[in-house]
């Protein structure tokens, strides 16, 4: 595939490698193995879970590179990027500023501050007043995975890269990989540039029922000890559960923070010997997805029945509710609120699920008919009133002090309408809809990501010593979240990527093209490929 960049000068556009998977990550409060210079290096940000002597050692490192940076200007040198113009939002408060100057080099972001382009053959891309740069967004529950044909997903690795990165997606996290060989394949391609796309954090299978063949009775806590460690040295990212029950949760997060892995869960109640997100966040769990959990999701029905009936007007549910908040604060645990993903399965609110890009002009001509033929879907009545119940949930973590502990996931495995690379805009807009501040919308979808993962030493804001990834878009998302959708340049390990180049290379590519194809594809489905 023809990779579309950008440039800007004569000084043209230097390729940076995308680099390997690097290590395992893992949140601050676990224990850890890594050194601060290792930290510093490799091409993915790696586990931050040191002792806090170690902790110490890179915010020194770190402040070091970053002091004298700030106290003198760096003089440009060819194959550096340097941003002009414009206003910046860093991602560290809640207010922008006229950008003073962003100087890339090697992918990493060396300056940020009065940078004077003159001598130094620099690719300068010098943007207009209406130009807003801020970080990469993350999506920390991104499916690679569609079902085009109504008979099963299928990860898809050539077009959804693409997508992602195309909407300023710089970092993903697939929670759950319907085919982890395929995805591995997948990842490789888009870490050598083979094709464009994000950083791809894996995931691994599911572990729990949501994993075809995965019997209860066979997978003992042993058992899942024994897989996860292999899985762990394979290179997985973080692991994802998914109808599990609470000892082998426990052994799963036991086995992650022993190999620096964050962990995640798709909870229910704790009915059924299923696992209420409360305990999972005193079992040590780094995030839970979906459902917060807590005293006023009831044992004895499940997390759905619970979270539609809740009445908030009852002081009872109210404070059940906060309490649940102010548990996932103090044990440094995060909420993935997914708030859009049940739409997706409901009446689809029109503000949230408008179109700005012709969706389905990426599927194949064989795989639209396919996929137009099914629609419309019917809604889910009863996702349609957890949807909204949600909506005022999340509003109710934030006000009780969680606002720094929501990080963003959209949810979207596609039936060929909507892409899930589309879908951080509609889950941003979605918590702004909530009424949360535009400012803690961003922050969500940037630096809480990255913290929630364990890479924010490296990621999740604009600052001296963290990796170039960036979005530039026209408007002012702090004051209109819908404008983190007009992307003008997308920057990815400091390289200039064009949004609608990438969004031109893979139209008409998604899918079988015929009906040969087609069978391949429920080849795959049926041997489990």
């Amino acid at each position: 595939m023809t990779l579309p960049v950008r440039v800007h000068s004569t000084g043209g556009l230097r390729m940076v490698s995308p680099g390997g998977e690097g290590g395992p990550v893992r949140t601050e409060r676990l224990g850890m193995a890594q050194t601060a210079a290792a930290s510093l290096s490799s091409a993915l940000p790696q586990p931050r879970t040191w002792s806090d002597m170690r902790r110490i050692l890179l915010i020194t490192v770190v402040t070091l590179l970053r002091v004298p940076l700030a106290q003198a200007q760096v003089a440009p040198q060819p194959g550096d990027l340097i941003l002009l113009g414009g206003v910046l939002w860093d991602g560290t408060s809640d207010e922008s500023r006229a950008n003073p100057g962003v100087l890339v080099r090697n992918g990493t972001i060396l300056l940020v501050g009065d940078v004077d382009p003159a001598g130094g053959d620099a690719e300068v891309i010098r943007l207009g007043d209406d130009a807003f740069i801020m970080p990469g967004l993350f999506d920390l529950h991104a499916h690679y995975a569609v079902d085009l044909l109504a008979e099963g997903r299928v990860d898809e690795y050539t077009v959804n890269p693409v997508l992602f990165l195309a909407n300023g997606v710089t970092s993903t996290f697939p929670a759950g990989e319907v085919d982890p060989a395929e995805a591995r394949r997948g990842r490789a391609r888009v870490a050598s540039g083979e094709i464009p796309g994000p950083r791809i954090y894996s995931s691994g299978p599911y572990w729990g029922s949501a994993r075809p063949g995965w019997r209860h009775e066979a997978m003992t806590p042993d058992s899942v000890r024994k897989e996860a460690t292999y899985w762990a040295l394979r290179g997985v990212r973080g692991f994802k559960a998914k109808g599990i029950r609470p000892d082998q949760l426990q052994a799963l997060i036991e086995v992650g923070h022993e190999h620096g892995i964050t962990v995640t869960g798709h909870l229910d109640s704790g009915v059924r010997n299923s696992v209420n997100p409360r305990d999972a966040i005193l079992m040590g769990i780094d995030r839970v997805e979906h459902f917060m959990g807590g005293d006023a999701f009831l044992g004895t029905q499940s997390a759905y029945a619970s979270l539609e009936a809740f009445d908030l007007d009852d002081a009872t549910t109210v404070a059940r509710l906060e309490r649940q908040a102010r548990l996932f604060v103090e044990q440094g645990a995060y909420f993935d609120a997914t708030l859009t993903a049940y739409d997706y399965w409901a009446g689809k609110e029109a503000q949230v699920y408008d179109y700005w890009e012709d969706e389905r002009g990426f599927l194949t001509p064989f795989a639209r008919a396919e996929v137009e033929q099914r629609l419309p879907r019917d809604p889910s009545d009863q996702f349609e009133r957890i949807h909204y119940m949600k909506r005022r949930t999340i509003k109710l973590f934030y006000d009780a002090g969680g606002g720094d502990n929501i990080s963003l996931g959209t949810d979207h495995p596609s039936w060929g309408e909507w892409w899930s690379g589309f879908g951080v805009h509609r889950e941003l807009h979605a918590f702004v809809l909530a009424g949360i501040p535009n400012a803690a919308a961003l922050r969500f979808g940037t630096i809480n990501s990255a913290r929630a993962f364990g890479v924010d030493a490296r990621l999740g804001t604009i600052e001296a010593g963290k990796y170039a990834d960036l979005l530039i878009v026209r408007g002012d998302p702090l004051t209109t979240i819908t404008d983190t959708r007009n992307a003008i340049h997308v920057i990815r390990s400091g390289r200039v990527y064009d949004p609608a180049a990438l969004f031109d290379s893979v139209r008409g590519r998604m899918g079988p093209r015929s009906e040969a194809e087609a069978d391949w594809w429920k080849g795959n489905l049926r041997l489990g490929r």
